[in-house]
């Protein structure tokens, strides 16, 4: 399958993820074209703060890599941005054009961040719950300054809008647990083992039902489960 949709950069950074997630062979070649695509769109117009710009199909809305919807455009265009730098990093392709654009969208997206903090906001969280997970994804990377004391800040809010059962107010949940395995236990243990009072009760119906949503959903699960109960996270 080619990863490459020169007409959606949403599909083709999710089919980049999905191979990445699953660790699933990407051919040199296509590795190459994808990254060369989505450093093309560093900076068009739509960009969200010099990142990658969505596509106009991208605009009629897209999903997370865990299924939940984005419909707003500022929305569309950060979280893709961030996934962008995200994915170009992990792609790891050595290219100095790439690297350049990689870099531009990196220093565009701080320059960003620290005027919202010299404006007082929160330094650990980014606009609303879903651009935050995004965000905290590429600091899980240490592909922005001050990770470690971003998200020790960001989880310290998340654990403020704790509902009940293991979710929480404002944060998309599956995409959260998803950014919390990258972040990992060392930081984000007392959010993993709360989010695991979901899994525990619900991850079978995920394992049993069909579609990637479901696939890459159970996965989540799996994996926040695997590190609470291999002691990775200790009570």
């Amino acid at each position: 399958m080619n990863c490459l949709d020169r007409n959606s950069l949403y599909s083709t950074l999710d089919s980049i993820s999905e191979s990445l997630f699953f660790k699933s062979h990407i051919p040199q070649s296509q590795r190459v074209a994808a990254a060369r695509w989505i450093a093309s769109r560093q900076g068009l117009p739509g960009s969200y703060a010099g990142m990658f710009a969505p596509t106009e199909q991208d605009t009629l809305g897209v999903r997370l890599f865990t299924g939940e919807a984005i419909r707003a455009r500022a929305r569309i265009a950060h979280v893709l941005g961030e996934e962008g730098c995200r994915i170009l990093t992990l792609l790891n392709v050595p290219d100095e054009h790439m690297q350049g654009s990689l870099n531009r969208a990196v220093r565009g997206f701080v320059a960003r961040l620290e005027e919202a903090e010299r404006r007082g906001y929160c330094m650990g969280t980014y606009c609303c719950g879903t651009c935050s997970a995004a965000y905290w994804r590429n600091l899980a990377i240490h592909l922005l300054p001050r990770a470690e004391e971003r998200l020790r800040l960001g989880l310290n809010e998340l654990k403020q809008v704790r509902s009940a059962n293991g979710k929480w107010r404002r944060f998309p949940f599956y995409y959260t647990c998803l950014a919390l395995t990258e972040i990992g236990p060392e930081l984000a243990k007392s959010e993993m083992q709360y989010a695991a009072l979901y899994w525990r009760n619900n991850l079978k119906k995920f394992a049993l039902a069909e579609g990637s949503v479901a696939r890459r959903r159970a996965a989540v699960g799996q994996r926040l489960l695997e590190l609470c109960e291999k002691g990775v996270v200790n009570s």
